[in-house]
């Protein structure tokens, strides 16, 4: 359960958040394709250039989305001022005393938000060695009433340290900020196969479902596992994901073996979700992924962002020309899909956070 182009980047010390950039390495050369074991390089930026700076992007996001299903994401106009206001305040978060943090715990919290300790949240059913602050969009609680599915819960109000007021000023601006580079994203990944780019626009009006994560890797555990998040896919459209300068992200090969993704300055490594495979049938391909604990006590710091739509939306098939070439998507029955978001995203947190579906939700746990 887990957003760039052209101008200066900026890095920082090994334990760091890196600094995005605004711009891109160069419009001419950054909607790359995978070369060896890296990933695609896909420079957002060509979707304003020339008709010939498009068709490089099109080509370049066709064959990432229908391959590997990750890439790095340049171009994108998130500014260094920007992500500086996230990750400081993200560092700040996890350096409060464990008493600060823990009195905005997600256990206090029905709809899933709030801060989750090492170790308490679950993938594939083994424990996860992190601990993160889970944060949406600010909305009044939506409790279910008679005839509503239980998803609706997971939208709510979130909880905020009282002891750094600036955070919640930077993590809502992020997500109003990637929320939109997503938007252009989407439109131009389906432009890139044929299919009209405002296609699931439906989908995402009124209250989309947008959330980050502030997510801390401590290191090793004390037992020497290494699971730092176990391997998954996300439930949604796109992920966006901000790391910093130390690695442990790997992408699963279809083979089966792992492909280690080392940070890039200025970057956002981007994923497609579960909804994007069942709406295309299997052509556009959300891939496994997991991140290794950072060896010993060394510290791991990412933000990954989930583009997600609305808990009620209803994901219609994609049409696309090539829809008679999809292969079908992933059938797995310890984990089904479904083309209703919200029983996506509410059998993912349910099982991520057992003990809040215990405290909150009995009769689901039962």
């Amino acid at each position: 359960m887990s957003q760039q182009h052209s101008t200066t980047t900026t890095t920082t010390s090994a334990s760091s958040p890196v600094t995005s950039s605004a711009a891109s390495p160069a419009a001419s050369s950054a909607a790359s394709s995978a070369t060896g074991d890296a990933l695609p390089v896909i420079d957002l930026s060509l979707a304003h250039g020339s008709p010939a700076d498009r068709t490089r992007l099109h080509d370049a996001l066709r064959a990432a989305a229908t391959g590997v299903g990750f890439f790095q994401l340049v171009g994108h106009g998130v500014t260094p001022a920007e992500t500086d206001a996230l990750t400081d305040a993200m560092r700040a978060f996890f350096t409060l005393p464990e008493t600060d943090r823990l009195a905005v715990a997600n256990l206090n919290s029905p709809h899933y938000r709030g801060y989750t300790r090492t170790g308490d949240e679950r993938t594939g059913g083994s424990q996860d060695w992190r601990d993160q602050l889970d944060i949406g969009a600010e909305l009044p609680p939506h409790v279910p009433g008679p005839g509503e599915p239980a998803y609706w819960w997971l939208e709510g109000p979130n909880q905020w340290p009282t002891a750094l007021p600036e955070l919640r000023e930077a993590a809502l601006n992020w997500i109003d900020r990637l929320g939109a580079v997503a938007r252009t994203l989407l439109h131009e990944l389906l432009s890139a196969i044929g299919a009209r780019p405002e296609f699931y626009d439906y989908a995402f009006a009124g209250h989309p479902h947008l959330r980050l994560k502030l997510v801390r890797y401590p290191g090793t555990a004390p037992d020497g596992a290494g699971q730092g998040v176990g391997a998954h896919k996300d439930y949604g459209f796109i992920t966006l994901l901000l790391q910093d300068t130390v690695g442990g992200l790997q992408v699963q090969r279809a083979d089966g073996s792992f492909l280690d993704v080392p940070p890039m300055p200025g970057a956002f490594v981007v994923n497609l979700g579960e909804l994007l495979e069942v709406a295309t049938d299997g052509y556009l391909k959300a891939t496994s992924h997991r991140v290794v604990s950072p060896p010993g006590a060394r510290e791991r710091y990412s933000v990954p962002f989930f583009y997600n739509p609305r808990l009620d939306a209803h994901i219609e098939p994609l049409d696309f020309p090539l829809a008679h070439h999809a292969p079908g998507a992933t059938q797995d029955p310890a984990n089904p899909l479904y083309a209703d978001f919200g029983f996506n995203e509410w059998k993912g947190y349910t099982r991520a956070h057992p003990e809040v579906t215990r405290r909150h939700h009995p009769d689901l746990a039962a």
